[in-house]
C-alpha cells in the first residue's frame, strides 16, 4: 500500500482539496448507499415536515388529496434531478460547472449566481425551521442565540467538505429516518389526527399548487446533485446515480411530508406544535432530533452554495480557487446565510411560498437547456479542459444559444404564472392551476434543439466528438 493510501486510511475524515476541480479516480470515495444516504438524510428535517404541511393546512386540501399531490409532485421532479445526477461520475465536476458548456465560460456564472442565492435561501430556512422546532420544547431560549450556534455548526462541516458531510449524512439518515417512522405510525392511531377537518375539501388549484411545490422541492436538488454524484468512480456509472438520487429524493422526500400532511390537518397554524401536542414525550424528542440533526444537514446546503461561488469567482473575477479561497468562502456565504435568517425569522411561510415559486420559475429554463444539451445534443462528451479555460474554449465566454432559450423559457412561463405579487393572464381561464412550469420547460427545451439544429455549429459538431478529460 502507497505511503498516501496509508495516509488516507489511517484519516477518518479527510479536508477536501478539491473543491470544484474535476474529482480524480483515485478520490472517489462514494458508493450508491452512501449517495442514498445524503439524500434521504437531506429530506429528514422540519423544513421538509412545514413543505408537506402546505398541502393540508395551508391550500386546506384532505389528507388523501394532499398525499396524491404530493407523491406525483415528487416523483416527477426527481426524475428531472437525477438526470442531471447521471451527469455526475462521467464529468467529475459540480453541477452547475456544467454551465459553462450551454452558456459560456462567463454565461455560466449567470446560472450559478442564481443556484448561490437559492442555496443560501435554504440555508437560512432551515435555521429557522430548526429553531422553530426547538422553540416548540424550549419556548424561553433566544432564537436568534439558537440560529447562530446552528449556524456555526452548518459553517464547520462544509469547511472540512465533502468527507465528513457524507459520513454525518449517513449516520442521520438512520437516527432521523426511525424518528420520523415512529411519529408517523402512532399519528396515524390517532383519530383526532387522522379525521378531516370540516372545511377540509379537494380543489384544482390547491391539487396542482402542492403538485407544483413538490415539483420545485425535487428540481431544487438539480443544481447540486452531481456535486455529490461525482464522487463516484466513474465504473459505478450514471445508471447506480440515477437510481441511488431518484429512490432516496422520493422515499425521503414523501415519507417526510405525508407526516407534515397529517401535522397540518392537526393543527394548520403550527404544524410543528402539532407533534408534541398529539404525540406527548415522544413528540418532544421528534422535534429535538429534528432541530439539532438540521443544523447538520445544512452543511450540504451550504457546500453546494459554496461551489456555486468559487465558480463564480472563477469565472467572473478570474480568481484562483484554492483549499484556503474555498474555507473564506464558505465563511462569507455562512456569514450572508445566517444574516438572512437572522432577519426573516417573521411570517415565514408565506415568505418560504413564495420563494418555491420563484425557483420553480427561474430553475425550469436551465434543468432544461441542461437535460437537452447533455443527453440529445452532446450525449455526454464534453471537453472538461475547455470549462475551466479563461476564454471558454470551444464553449466561449458567452453562449447566445443557450442565453437566449433560456430567456424565450422564461418568458413562456410568464402568461401562466401565478404568485402572490403577479398572476399570469392566462392563469385564470385555468382556474388559477400552475402549469408555467411545464410550458417553460417544453418550451425551452424545443427552442434550444430547435437552433441548435437549425445552426448546426462546429463548436457543437467539435463538442459533440471530444472525448471527456480530465483537468490538472
Amino acid at each position: 500500500m502507497s505511503q498516501e493510501a496509508q495516509g488516507d486510511s489511517a484519516t477518518f475524515v479527510k479536508f477536501e482539496q478539491e473543491h470544484i476541480l474535476p474529482i480524480p479516480e483515485t478520490k472517489r470515495t462514494g458508493t450508491p448507499w452512501s449517495l442514498f444516504a445524503i439524500w434521504v438524510g437531506l429530506n429528514m428535517l422540519p423544513l421538509a415536515v412545514v413543505t408537506g404541511a402546505v398541502a393540508s393546512g395551508g391550500y386546506g386540501l384532505t389528507i388523501a388529496w394532499s398525499i396524491v399531490a404530493i407523491l406525483v409532485g415528487n416523483v416527477i421532479g426527481a426524475f428531472g434531478a437525477a438526470l442531471h445526477a447521471s451527469q455526475g461520475p462521467h464529468l467529475g465536476i459540480p453541477q452547475m460547472l456544467q454551465a459553462r458548456a450551454q452558456f459560456g465560460y462567463q454565461g455560466g456564472s449567470l446560472f450559478a449566481v442564481i443556484a448561490l442565492v437559492m442555496f443560501l435561501g435554504f440555508f437560512a430556512s432551515i435555521l429557522i425551521v430548526a429553531k422553530d422546532s426547538l422553540a416548540v420544547v424550549f419556548p424561553e431560549l433566544h432564537g436568534s442565540l439558537v440560529i447562530l450556534v446552528f449556524a456555526v455548526i452548518g459553517i464547520v462541516l462544509c469547511v472540512y467538505g465533502y468527507d465528513l458531510l457524507r459520513r454525518t449524512m449517513v449516520y442521520l439518515s438512520i437516527l432521523i429516518g426511525a424518528t420520523v417512522a415512529v411519529a408517523m405510525a402512532l399519528l396515524w392511531t390517532k383519530p383526532e389526527v387522522t379525521s378531516q377537518r370540516a372545511d377540509a375539501a379537494f380543489s384544482v388549484e390547491g391539487f396542482f399548487g402542492m403538485l407544483a411545490i413538490g415539483i420545485v422541492w425535487q428540481l431544487a436538488y438539480a443544481p447540486y446533485v452531481s456535486d455529490y454524484t461525482r464522487y463516484l468512480p466513474k465504473t459505478t456509472g450514471p445508471r447506480s446515480a440515477f437510481w441511488s438520487t431518484y429512490l432516496g429524493l422520493v422515499g425521503s422526500s414523501v415519507f417526510v411530508m405525508v407526516l407534515g400532511v397529517l401535522l397540518g390537518a392537526a393543527n394548520p397554524d403550527n404544524p410543528l406544535a402539532a407533534l408534541s401536542d398529539n404525540l406527548g414525550w415522544i413528540g418532544i424528542i421528534a422535534l429535538i432530533i429534528f432541530a439539532v440533526s438540521s443544523a447538520l444537514i445544512n452543511g450540504v446546503e451550504l457546500y453546494s452554495a459554496v461551489m456555486n461561488a468559487l465558480t463564480i469567482l472563477q469565472s467572473a473575477f478570474k480568481v484562483t480557487v484554492t483549499s484556503s479561497t474555498r474555507v473564506v468562502t464558505t465563511l462569507v456565504c455562512g456569514a450572508v446565510a445566517t444574516l438572512v435568517a437572522l432577519l426573516g425569522q417573521g411570517n415565514f411561510m408565506v415568505t418560504f411560498e413564495s420563494f418555491l415559486l420563484l425557483l420553480l420559475y427561474v430553475l425550469i429554463p436551465w434543468s432544461a437547456i441542461n437535460l437537452a444539451d447533455y443527453f440529445i445534443v452532446r450525449r455526454g462528451h464534453y471537453d472538461v479542459d475547455a470549462l475551466f479555460a479563461t476564454d471558454g474554449g470551444q464553449y466561449g465566454r458567452w453562449n447566445r444559444i443557450g442565453l437566449i432559450s433560456y430567456a424565450v423559457g422564461l418568458a413562456a412561463q410568464i402568461p401562466f404564472m401565478v404568485t402572490p405579487l403577479f398572476t399570469g393572464p392566462l392563469a385564470g381561464p385555468l382556474q388559477n392551476i400552475d402549469v408555467a412550469w411545464l410550458a417553460g420547460f417544453v418550451v425551452t427545451g424545443a427552442v434550444y434543439l430547435l437552433i441548435v439544429r437549425s445552426t448546426s455549429t462546429a463548436d457543437l459538431g467539435a463538442a459533440a466528438e471530444t472525448e471527456v478529460r480530465s483537468a490538472p
